[in-house]
């Protein structure tokens, strides 16, 4: 049967432009809204629909706008960032082969429900490509919905699974709803649920207004206050079916692509993958699988490509509570046979290493999956399979390395599983780490936020299953068929999420070889890290936190008799009134209300006045000490294992960084004798040793062959001091001439301007004036003006395309870089010059850590422990320490191929403090 795809082009470029960062070209024409049209264009075409249309709102009034002259009055005027962009999406569309429709006088959506009323009445089957909800009234057998963004299709079962109603019921749907954005008025206060419960009830918009007398509450008196213009809500919600057309179906054919036009297009807006497309295939469209029709298909029970499936990835899913021995056969027959598993778990605890597995749930197609019960305990729970039996059946499953598997967080799940020897294998995909690699800044990476962002669906909150606070109980006593439903929409949703992520990371090669060679490699070796967790000397951290409290108690004597009397130092107000009121120093810094601030960057601004703030400061940090590490460290030693056992995060920092917390080893202070002490509480066994094995100035080595300044290469490469030698070419003097002072003024500015620091930052540090400060960088810039140029270059890129990558081709997004606040906008400058250096560094140790686990794996005479900042720890046995330390150092050293050496400093100890 023929057929023909109506693509909404409105609601491509605005869909398009609002999911996407704002990238711009080298000519810094704004491109982001293009890049999204271009590719859903890409996909749409792959199916060779035989006519097809890209149908667009024309400028001017509508019909609507007589109807009602406050239609659409609520919209802000359209962004100059889109206007720009919609000649040449026109241009692209136009050299594409694609026929275009603006017709005046009406919308988009008329001219599309027109052009699909037609093509039903000749039997040819329509696809329109749209994400607005409104064209849900079109839906029928042989009309259906796709959202390209998503990959999903929506026919008449999948309107009801989203809205509760059918298509032939939209219309009055979206009249009592209305709609803000449109500025229909609707009934106050109703939502989808409400409306329809009202429709299912009444039938139809005229049944509800029948009976507006039987509805009671305050929702009743919204709907009779609403009822004189609900009927015009209805004429402004449908879409007209006969708009008069001077073309008609059967001449909406493909034409050609313009080659040439295509390639300069795509060349002059910077579009890689489509120009390269375009060189492969010629003038032909790729061939691919045209999409289904269906939102609801049967099970997939044989199959072995990772196919994309054609289903509603924001509709309701199917759900299986699985207690019975002859579902899970079914199961396990399905996870032999899937080309992908989703699984994830529900335990006892948020801690992987104290947590007891509660069950397990499994999906192999988004809209499907299943919840396994294995230790619900509440009263009158029904029988569960045993928990040993079911373990151990998916056991080969999961530690089958050829079986394909996603996971939300996996490294979570890995880490719950191998309390019950499970080690699972073969993880290719993490949903929080697609979305990750893609964007870092977009939004957050828990299922949630992600399901919001990419799926446009609600997810089951944890706490609307368990409860909150001091009456939240454990999962493992909520009901099964709740339960279910939370758990098994997991899985689900981490499945539906892969495959809205996934073609999103295939579309731009050097992110999908970060995501692929780098974060998800990583993922089994963090979890090995957090599985085997870190010895603690608990007597030695006792020992530390008494000497600090002594320390505390003489810091407490000494502030009031600096203040005169007596006051509690852990009270924000009472220093106040002591600093700003009696002792009248001035308040440099104010909180948020206007009040003097007493934190930290306030205490240290007056530290100079007089002696009472660098007391509250000292007293400050030795009790941050005490409280985080050396009382909290013992309080935390896993009573299973008797060691400390830290949480890893890929996902949280966005230059790439890696974080910990529970405890957080990067903010453990080296500066301090205090902080430096902490770690010799860090040990190895008997006849084990610690080794910390450290990378030399790596950021600065990064500027060095991301800038190719001769200079600073020329440095490295010769070795020696690099704080000496810049000083000496800053101060044009011989290296022994070089004094303490000026090494010190070098070696600030080497840091310093990597992190965009000013001549005032640069003055305060060194405590100098600002023209003696500017003078340094002055200096700086002419002995290597190839840093100069590079911090210039990136500024220019990042304003060009909204981000700056890192070596391996890390994006890293900058927020605030056209920000009208000067201050916000220098900000993002600045992180812009540090981000490609920070994130190298982030991703070559990374590298480096899945270089030695890989060669860690089969021995037992080492094992990595910690990573802190640029540092690896390891546990070593004694005998074996000479040969781990060298193909450490080894592997360390060749993560990455730099114009300058990788240099790795390596110590050894008994414990971590002697071997740093």
């Amino acid at each position: 049967m023929p057929n023909l795809t109506l693509i909404d082009g409105s609601s491509y470029l605005y869909r398009a432009f609002h999911a996407l960062p704002p990238l711009s070209n080298a000519k810094g024409e704004p491109t982001g809204a293009l890049f999204g049209v271009v590719n859903m264009l890409r996909s749409t075409l792959k199916a060779r629909p035989d006519y097809v249309a890209f149908v667009s709102d024309a400028s001017g009034p509508t019909f609507r706008n007589v109807l009602y002259d406050k239609y659409k009055a609520n919209r802000p005027p359209m962004p100059d960032e889109l206007r720009a962009q919609i000649e040449p999406m026109l241009s692209i569309v136009s050299a594409l082969g694609l026929p275009i429709l603006r017709v005046s006088g009406v919308e988009a959506d008329d001219v599309i429900g027109t052009l699909a009323t037609q093509a039903h009445e000749h039997g040819i089957d329509v696809l329109i490509s749209t994400g607005d909800k409104d064209l849900a009234q079109l839906v029928r057998p042989g009309i259906t919905l796709i959202n390209t963004m998503t990959n999903t299709t929506m026919d008449t079962q999948g309107v009801v699974e989203k809205f509760g109603v059918k298509p032939e019921q939209i219309i009055d749907f979206l009249s009592l709803t209305g709609d803000t954005v449109d500025n229909v008025p609707g009934v106050t206060k109703c939502g989808p649920k409400t409306a329809a419960k009202w429709l299912a009830e009444y039938g139809s918009l005229d049944g509800v207004m029948a009976h507006a007398d039987k509805i009671g509450g305050k929702i009743g008196e919204y709907l009779r206050e609403a009822l004189p213009s609900l009927p015009l809500s209805r004429e402004l919600v449908t879409i007209k079916l006969d708009v008069p057309l001077e073309t008609t179906v059967k001449q909406l054919t493909l034409r050609e692509h313009d080659t040439e036009a295509l390639r300069e297009l795509f060349t002059r807006y910077e579009f890689k993958a489509a120009l390269k497309e375009l060189d492969n295939a010629g003038t032909e469209s790729p061939a691919a699988p045209a999409p289904a029709k269906t939102s609801t298909p049967a099970p997939v029970e044989t199959t072995h490509t990772e196919a994309m499936p054609s289903v509603d990835l924001s509709g309701e899913g199917h759900y299986e509570l699985v207690t019975r021995q002859e579902q899970l056969d079914n199961w396990l027959a399905r996870l032999n046979d899937a080309p992908l598993i989703a699984f994830d778990t529900e335990t006892t605890s948020i801690d992987p290493m104290l947590a007891d597995i509660v069950g397990v749930s499994l999906s192999v197609q988004p809209g499907y999956a299943c919840y396994i019960p294995l230790s619900h305990d509440y009263p009158g729970a029904p029988a569960q399979l045993s928990r040993d039996k079911v373990l151990n059946a998916l056991k080969p499953i999961l530690e089958d390395p050829r079986r394909p598997k996603v996971g939300q967080h996996a490294k979570y799940d890995m880490n719950v599983l191998s309390h019950y020897g499970i080690v699972v294998q073969g993880l290719k995909h993490d949903t929080m780490l697609e979305s990750y690699v893609w964007n870092a800044t977009a939004t957050r990476h828990d299922m949630d936020s992600l399901a919001r962002k990419y799926l446009g669906y609600e997810t089951v909150k944890y706490e609307q299953v368990t409860g909150k606070g001091a009456k939240q109980i454990s999962f493992s006593q909520v009901d099964l068929d709740t339960a279910c439903r939370y758990a098994a929409e997991d899985a689900d949703i981490t499945l539906r999420l892969h495959h809205a992520l996934w073609p999103l990371l295939e579309s731009e090669p050097t992110l999908l070889k970060v995501y692929e060679e780098i974060e998800i490699p990583l993922v089994p070796v963090l979890a090995g890290m957090e599985q085997r967790g870190v010895l603690i000397d608990v007597n030695e951290l006792r020992k530390q936190s008494q000497q600090l409290g002594k320390r505390m108690h003489e810091l407490q004597q000494e502030a009031w008799k600096s203040a005169g009397r007596e006051f509690n130092l852990d009270s924000p107000k009472q220093l106040q009134a002591i600093l700003f009121d009696e002792l009248g120093l001035p308040a440099k810094l104010k909180t948020p209300t206007g009040q003097p601030s007493t934190n930290e960057e306030a205490l240290e601004a007056i530290a100079d006045n007089h002696p009472l703030p660098r007391l509250i400061l000292e007293y400050r940090g030795l009790a941050k000490l005490r409280s985080t590490y050396t009382e909290k460290l013992a309080e935390i030693v896993n009573p299973r294992t008797g060691r400390v056992h830290t949480s890893y995060h890929q996902g949280a920092v966005a230059t790439g960084r890696i974080s910990s917390n529970d405890p957080n080893l990067q903010n453990i202070p080296v500066r301090t004798e205090e902080g430096r002490r902490i770690r010799q509480a860090f040990i190895a066994p008997k006849d084990w040793l610690v080794m910390a094995a450290d990378y030399s100035q790596i950021e600065l080595r990064i500027m060095a062959h991301l800038s190719g300044d001769e200079g600073l290469v020329r440095a490295f490469q010769e070795g020696g001091d690099i704080h000496r030698a810049t000083a000496a070419e800053v101060f044009g003097l011989a290296p022994e001439e070089v004094t303490s002072n000026q090494r010190r003024a070098a070696k600030a500015i080497n840091f310093g301007l990597m992190y965009g620091m000013s001549a005032f930052g640069l003055a305060r540090q060194l405590g100098v004036d600002r023209g003696e400060a500017s003078d340094y960088m002055a200096r700086y810039f002419t002995r290597y003006p190839g840093v100069h140029a590079f911090m210039e270059a990136t500024r220019e890129r990042a304003h060009r395309d909204g981000y700056v990558e890192t070596l391996f081709g890390r994006r890293l997004y900058l927020e605030n870089l056209t920000a009208r606040n000067q201050a916000l906008r220098a900000g993002a400058e600045r992180a812009a010059v540090n981000a490609p250096m920070q994130g190298t560094a982030a991703d070559i140790i990374k590298r480096a850590m899945i270089s030695v686990a890989t060669w860690l794996k089969d021995r037992d005479d080492a094992h990595m422990l910690m990573q802190v900042h640029d540092e690896l720890v390891f546990e070593v046995r004694a005998d074996a320490i000479d040969t781990v330390r060298e193909e450490v150092r080894a592997r360390m050293a060749g993560a990455a191929k730099l114009s300058v050496p990788l240099i790795v400093d390596v110590g050894v100890g008994k414990n971590w403090d002697e071997a740093h």
